[in-house]
Formats: structure tokens, sequence, C-alpha cells
């Protein structure tokens, strides 16, 4: 599932090549992909058709374009969901998974989203509970309503750090999960969340009301600046279903210490690195480096 550092990635492209831009005539090839618009398809084309796309907005996964008159286009990547600038309605009309499609004044913006776990709507935007911008992109402090339970992300200059530490060491969970969880500090999935844990030499399940607060310091700062890496270097892909605006893959799973490296050694001390199953998920970890804690929590 593309992280912060894709979703940031597409933000800055959508910034660069579609603002500005109006909304000449929408496409919905499947209406499951704006499920989240409650009025339906027909409504979601009606209410985009005419407007010009002011802002290209993130926060944590969510990436939304503004509209004016207290609206936003949302988009959710979901899994594999990509949001595609052409440059003619010709060009990519034919993709087996082009869901929903955007005619501008100049070009044409695609959601093509091979899973269909994404999805689009109009929402309409509400004030943020601090009174600071929504999110990346710009100066608004408003949000969608789906996205007003969202925390701030480690990369947004208004998040309350303090507030995050003093909130993760007083729940009763696993670090893992806490640093999962888009309530407590959002943008940080699977991929970031070990590869952050390994450079804070903790284990994933090490319990969140046992970590002296260095330890709760080192965790952030490692998730920080791996996605501040992943970001300069366009994100992480393994295959097609992550790209930008622009059709182009990120490249920093090369750059990866432990996640879906198992068995290869780990960078820092050699030990061949870990998987275990985690939440229908992965966890990667090398043992030696993050060795299990004794009473740990899942």
């Amino acid at each position: 599932m593309p992280e912060l550092p894709e979703v940031e990635t597409v933000r800055d492209g959508l910034a660069r090549h579609v603002l500005g831009r109006t909304v000449l005539a929408v496409e919905v090839r499947r209406d499951y992909s704006v499920r989240r618009h409650g009025a339906g398809p027909l409504d979601f084309a009606g209410r985009l058709t005419g407007r010009t796309l002011e802002a290209a907005v993130r926060r944590g996964k969510f990436c939304w374009l503004l509209l004016g008159d207290d609206e936003a286009l949302l988009a959710h990547l979901g899994m594999s969901g990509q949001l595609l600038v052409r440059s003619s309605a010709d060009e990519g009309s034919d993709h087996p998974h082009l869901r929903v499609r955007l005619v501008l004044d100049d070009g044409v913006l695609d959601f093509v989203d091979q899973r269909t776990f994404g999805h689009l709507s109009v929402q309409e935007l509400v004030g943020t509970s601090d009174g600071a911008p929504g999110g990346a992109g710009s100066e608004l402090a408003a949000v969608p309503e789906p996205v007003s339970h969202i925390a701030r992300d480690l990369l947004d200059p208004h998040l309350d750090e303090s507030a995050v530490l003093t909130a993760m060491r007083a729940r009763r969970t696993g670090i893992k999960r806490a640093l999962l969880d888009q309530t407590l500090v959002s943008g940080v999935g699977n991929i970031y969340a070990d590869e952050g844990l390994w450079r804070a030499r903790l284990h994933y399940a090490r319990a969140t009301d046992t970590m002296r607060r260095p330890e709760a310091e080192r965790v952030l700062a490692g998730a920080r600046d791996v996605m501040s890496q992943a970001l300069a270097q366009g994100g992480t892909s393994f295959d097609a279903l992550y790209v930008n605006v622009n059709g182009a893959s990120g490249y920093f799973d090369r750059s990866l210490a432990v996640y879906g490296q198992e068995g290869r050694p780990c960078p820092r001390c050699g030990t061949p690195v870990r998987r275990d199953e985690f939440m229908n998920r992965s966890a990667f970890t090398c043992p030696r480096c993050q060795p299990r804690p004794r009473h740990g929590r899942w």
C-alpha cells in the first residue's frame, strides 16, 4: 500500500501538473471506485464538472484537490491506486484498470486501480481541530470530513511530537501497532514501520508502556528519517502498482535494510533478517539488532 512518501510524490506531481485546470467532463467507469461518494456516480460527476483544481494537499496517506466552495476531491489510493496525468484523451483510454477519468481543459487526469481498494469522492471541508493548516500543499486550516480523525504525520511541521510521545507511551500495545495507528500519527505503514524500528534498534512487539521517552523518540526519528529518504528517491516500488503521476516508479526499495529482506544479511551486523507474521501481514527484523522483548505485545 502506498505510504506517506509515495502519496506525497503523487501530491507534488498533481501540484505541478493539474492546478488551475478546469474539469470539463467526468467518466466513472467503475461505480465501486466512487463508493465513498454517498450520492452516487452521477452526483460525483455533476459536482466535479466545471470545477477548477485549486490546490493539491496531503495528510498521511490521504490526498485531495481543493475545489473551492468548501469542497475537495478526496483520493485514497488503497493498495494499487494511481493518479496519472495524460496529455490527451487518446492516451490511456483503453487501460484495463481505468476506473475514473477527469477530462480537463488541458489534458486528462486518470484514476487507475488494479485491486480496486482505492476510491475517489467529493467531500465537504471541516476545520482542523488545532487551527493549523490541514496538510502539506495548502495553508487552509481545513480537511475533508473523512480525514478529520487522521492524525498529523511525522513530516508535518505542525505535529505536536511531545503529545504523540506521551500518548504512545500511555498505550498498552506493541510499538509497531502504535506506529500503524493513523489516529496517533499518520502516514506510516508496514514498510516504514519496519525500517524505522530497525533504525531505532527496537523489536516490533516492544510494549509501548514500557518504553523510556528516549526510546520512543528514537522510533519517531527513525520513521521520519527513512520516510524523508524515501521521499527524496520518489518512494518505494516493488512492481508496477505504485507510480507517480507521470508513470515512473519509485526506487527506494534498493535501500531497504530489513523490509522484504528475509534471509539476507542485516546491513548493520550481518545477521540474517527474520520474517514473522504480523496482523495478516509481515514484520521484518534483525534478531541481533532488535531482540524480541521478554514481555512484549503484538
